[in-house]
């Protein structure tokens, strides 16, 4: 199983609750972070198509995007994993993320979508997982920023908040989470152990230049991250 490694975001990013995306992609949770073009890339020799696997939640879903195809996962026919099979010559999909999963949706049912790991055979190629963002709580992180931010505009109430023990929940948040997507990780690996398996990244939501974008993002002006911190801005 190839794996592609990417260098996690500094704490101080990851502590500012709209670069929680950009650390779980950071860390990928413990593993890596590649773009779907790495799929299209890895090649299988001709005579015998690439099965492709697709795990995953909501943004590899695609909800909102036009056509969707399974009501239940809010899964569309344009998502990223359709189109790098459609991109590639002789690649038969079998998408099962949806909306909303977590890593335990990689062996429990989801509605009507069954365990995505049930998926993965040993006959698979290609493998790509993007999950660990509703383990997080990324949904409910958002919310809760959004509604402190009318207590101080100017100022970082969430920040403040995610840190009231003393210690960044979100960071735990994180650390927490990432045992769970390298036990994924080892299963898909077990399932299909000549596969290449691509761990693709949250996309960052916000600029990392500590411009808002309120009131489209309703945060704080200090709850937005910074791409320098205290450490490189001194050197």
């Amino acid at each position: 199983m190839k794996r592609e490694t990417h260098q996690p975001t500094t704490a101080h990013q990851r502590g500012r609750v709209v670069a929680v995306a950009a650390a779980v992609s950071g860390c990928a949770l413990v593993v890596a972070s590649a773009a779907p073009a790495a799929a299209h890339n890895s090649g299988q020799g001709h005579g015998r198509s690439t099965q492709y696997v697709a795990l995953g939640d909501s943004y590899t879903s695609g909800p909102y995007i036009p056509t969707q195809v399974d009501a239940n996962c809010a899964r569309s026919d344009h998502n990223y994993p359709s189109l790098v099979a459609a991109d590639r010559r002789g690649t038969v999909l079998k998408d099962v993320s949806c909306s909303g999963a977590t890593t335990a949706e990689m062996w429990k049912a989801q509605g009507t979508n069954g365990p995505q790991l049930d998926a993965v055979q040993r006959n698979t190629d290609l493998v790509t997982l993007q999950i660990g963002g509703n383990d997080i709580g990324f949904s409910t992180i958002i919310g809760t920023c959004a509604k402190l931010s009318a207590t101080d505009l100017t100022g970082n109430p969430c920040q403040r908040y995610y840190n009231s023990t003393g210690a960044d929940q979100l960071v735990l948040s994180i650390l927490n989470t990432a045992p769970k997507v390298t036990k994924v990780l080892r299963a898909v690996h077990k399932k299909a152990p000549h596969a290449r398996v691509v761990v693709v990244g949250y996309p960052d939501l916000l600029p990392d230049d500590g411009s808002g974008c309120y009131p489209s993002v309703p945060f704080a002006a200090k709850d937005f991250p910074t791409s320098a911190t205290p450490a490189s801005a001194s050197t």
